[in-house]
């Protein structure tokens, strides 16, 4: 049996400049181009539409300038969403989270969601510890009690593989791939049935990389949770997605099972991104 659905998307939309009747119609793959040659604006996303289920993994792949990142960043509200609709399971019923209070947002992002973002200097602080990092999340959630802060902390820095020796340790001291785990272990903080990964491993060693990868699938698996994972790779895509959107110039070009996309692609930028990687 299908499981519920964990969050949805509706024609979410994403620009930036002045806009014009023009936009929708001079920009997307058909035009190669998400530049409107009239006014300049740029259609970041234009019309995505998906669903993501309880403990499903959804890869999001396209080429630099796609309008991939740019999704997850409005669904995690970095970003502010020129249109659309996003309804996510946990929260109240029917209800749109791009149009809440910033302050519920705030409450989803710390209780609902988790991100761990291809910068580091995006998700950590580098003037606070590796644990303070972690701590701060769970303050967001209102758990203020110092002793249980301390043990949540060491328990998440342990099942991200950190050794106890690096809790009192600034990330700026340590490697690109313990500050991704470092990451993962903030983001999972609060146990929250959603987590966001824009490109983690962009920019690791192949080791490092392959390490990070078995590291978020076993957790995904212990959790149980949901993950949107955002990756130019198809590699990594094919390494942990169960199903996969391909994005071009702010438009989905296609979707479906992972291993249906990688074996017969049907879109013509799909084949392109799967053939380049053969």
């Amino acid at each position: 049996m299908r499981e519920a659905v964990l969050l949805a998307a509706t024609n979410l939309g994403k620009t930036y400049g002045p806009g014009c009747d023009d936009c929708g119609n001079l920009t997307g793959p058909d035009h190669g181009t998400n530049i409107c040659p009239r006014c300049g604006t740029v259609v970041a996303l234009r019309g995505v539409t998906f669903e993501l289920h309880e403990g499903e993994i959804l890869g999001i792949v396209g080429e630099s300038g796609s309008g991939k990142s740019t999704l997850v960043q409005c669904i995690y509200f970095d970003q502010e969403a020129t249109e659309g609709q996003v309804f996510l399971s946990g929260y109240e019923e029917h209800e749109n989270v791009l149009h809440v209070p910033r302050t519920e947002k705030r409450r989803i992002r710390s209780r609902l969601m988790g991100m761990v973002y291809q910068n580091p200097l995006r998700g950590l602080r580098m003037d606070i510890t590796s644990g303070a990092n972690v701590a701060e999340k769970l303050l967001e959630a209102e758990i203020f009690h110092f002793a249980r802060i301390r043990a949540r902390t060491a328990e998440l820095l342990a099942s991200t593989e950190i050794p106890a020796a690096y809790t009192d340790t600034y990330p700026r001291a340590l490697s690109g791939g313990m500050q991704q785990r470092i990451q993962i272990a903030k983001a999972l903080a609060n146990n929250p049935p959603l987590v966001l990964l824009d490109e983690v491993t962009s920019g690791l060693d192949v080791s490092v990389q392959a390490r990070v990868l078995d590291l978020i699938r076993e957790l995904q698996r212990e959790r149980g949770i949901s993950l949107l994972v955002v990756s130019h790779d198809m590699g990594v895509i094919r390494l942990l997605a169960d199903r996969t959107l391909v994005l071009k110039d702010g438009c989905v070009v296609e979707g479906g099972l992972t291993d249906q996309i990688l074996e017969d692609p049907q879109h013509p930028y799909s084949q392109l991104l799967v053939h380049s990687t053969l």
